[in-house]
């Protein structure tokens, strides 16, 4: 007995050591706008296009999602995040709560997990908008590796991108408030 239960244990370890890492990823932004106005923008599909940078090539190539949110809207995508190589990208929205947030997650796509949390509240003078993304990566350490050489890298540039288009769209936030986070990876 004693073998078959040192043999799980070395199983186990076996294959945490082969399962990538989850990442997390924290950004908050201050929009000088009102709640109405910002999740109004944020809640259609249709939008990302025009946060997300052009050299993606991300398209929406569904044809009835819909043009308002709603959860257990599916939304098909295609992206070419490595040498211009289109990939299929397919999320539902698992979750709204109208002004307050929404939650999309990878059904299939390029990461093994993908869950993306989109956050709104009203705040003197505009509004904080938060996003905190739960991922992983697949083929094990191999994703890890990756993880640190592109993805982390690409993801952050990706997400200043719509930090700046989110800004061109809405104007600058005059004051940040001393407990701005920014971007936060992990």
């Amino acid at each position: 007995m004693e073998n078959l239960t040192a043999f799980i244990l070395l199983l186990e370890q076996s294959i945490l050591i082969l399962m990538s890492k989850v990442y997390s990823i924290k950004t908050t932004q201050y929009i000088p706008t009102d709640i109405a106005t910002a999740w109004n923008f944020f809640s259609k599909p249709n939008n990302l296009k025009t946060i997300t940078p052009a050299h993606l090539g991300f398209e929406i190539i569904s044809k009835n999602h819909g043009p308002e949110m709603y959860a257990g809207q599916i939304i098909e995508y295609t992206v070419k995040p490595i040498l211009g190589i289109p990939w299929y990208w397919m999320t539902e929205i698992t979750h709204v709560v109208q002004q307050k947030y929404f939650v999309d997650e990878q059904l299939f796509g390029p990461y093994s997990l993908w869950h993306h949390q989109h956050h709104f509240k009203t705040v003197k003078n505009g509004v904080e908008m938060t996003d905190i993304v739960h991922y992983k990566i697949p083929l094990a350490f191999l994703g890890d590796i990756a993880n640190t050489l592109m993805v982390k890298k690409q993801l952050k540039a990706i997400f200043n991108y719509r930090f700046a288009a989110v800004e061109n769209l809405f104007g600058k936030w005059d004051s940040v408030p001393a407990n701005f986070s920014g971007i936060l990876l992990s």
